[in-house]
């Protein structure tokens, strides 16, 4: 059975760091990059045996606004459902219950979001981004 856990204490950087550097999303992140995102975000780790299998976290201001980001379970144990109790630990978490807005990007894992009420954005002409190299 796993554990999932929103002590920052527990995660591992040397599990958390090179999976992220191999994915489209985070590939070239330093591993001080990795560490300040952590240190300021609301972080879920997944745990089987003390070693850690996955990763969320989550950019919020506890109030109005919560993204989800690096969600993630290590390719050897994927298949069981883990990512599935994941998010719904972040859907229950005390902490975010009060978030009205909820918002992410994924390339790949639409089915594993709608699942959990994530949908296409309604008004797509309100929503803007900056993006620097």
């Amino acid at each position: 059975m796993i554990e999932i856990s929103t002590d920052k204490n527990k995660l591992q950087i040397d599990v958390i760091h090179p999976f992220l550097m191999q994915t489209y999303w985070a590939k070239g992140r330093s591993l001080e990059e990795v560490k300040t995102s952590i240190e300021h975000c609301f972080c879920f780790g997944v745990y089987l045996d003390e070693k850690q299998i996955g990763f969320a976290r989550i950019v919020t201001d506890y109030v109005v606004f919560a993204y989800v980001m690096d969600v993630f379970i290590l390719p050897e144990y994927r298949g069981k459902g883990y990512s599935k109790q994941l998010m719904k630990t972040i859907n229950e978490e005390p902490q975010l219950k009060k978030c009205k807005i909820w918002m992410l990007k994924t390339s790949d894992a639409h089915n594993l979001y709608n699942q959990f009420g994530f949908t296409e954005l309604k008004h797509p002409e309100k929503v803007m981004e900056r993006l620097l190299k």
